[in-house]
């Protein structure tokens, strides 16, 4: 049964009710924070990431963060820099940046839903999805780049294409 089926025709959901009824169906541990913000964590092939939603009434936005943590070490910061530009040029929903303070790599991305439009069911899960592909799909060249020496280039060849399927 796909997400929409749970939803009647015309039913308006706030953004994060709707996120919170995707957290259920997929059995994620999740937690709202506030009447417009869920923290979630999904599990991924690497590793667990961190995924909040938070929906801004001021500009109309779903705003996602998935962070996932990251100590490199000081003299790796500046390959880690330009692997994350590597990264983000090949990425179009979405992008990737470093917040050295809290040592965490975040996937962002804020989905506009100007003028009273709902997301769906749908979207909203390939919203979720899609930081965490992204972030699956880069985060082996992040580590080679921060600790087994390798050059941007050199790290970045394994995240050369998008993996579909399953082998």
């Amino acid at each position: 049964m796909s997400l929409s089926e749970d939803f009647l025709p015309g039913e308006e959901l706030h953004p994060i009710d709707l996120v919170e009824h995707i957290a259920e169906h997929h059995e994620w541990d999740f937690d709202r924070v506030a009447e417009d913000q869920i923290a979630m964590a999904v599990e991924g092939q690497w590793r667990t990431y961190s995924i909040t939603l938070a929906w801004s009434d001021h500009d109309e936005t779903l705003r996602l963060v998935c962070t996932f943590e990251m100590e490199p070490p000081a003299d790796k910061l500046p390959q880690l820099y330009e692997t994350l530009n590597r990264a983000n040029d090949m990425c179009w929903t979405g992008a990737f940046t470093y917040w050295h303070e809290q040592r965490l790599m975040v996937w962002r991305y804020g989905l506009v839903l100007s003028g009273g439009q709902m997301a769906g069911p749908e979207q909203v899960s390939r919203l979720i999805s899609s930081a965490v592909a992204a972030s699956e799909r880069f985060y082996p060249a992040f580590q080679l780049v921060t600790w087994a020496d390798q050059s941007p280039e050199q790290a970045m060849q394994v995240a050369i294409a998008e993996a579909y399927g399953r082998a």
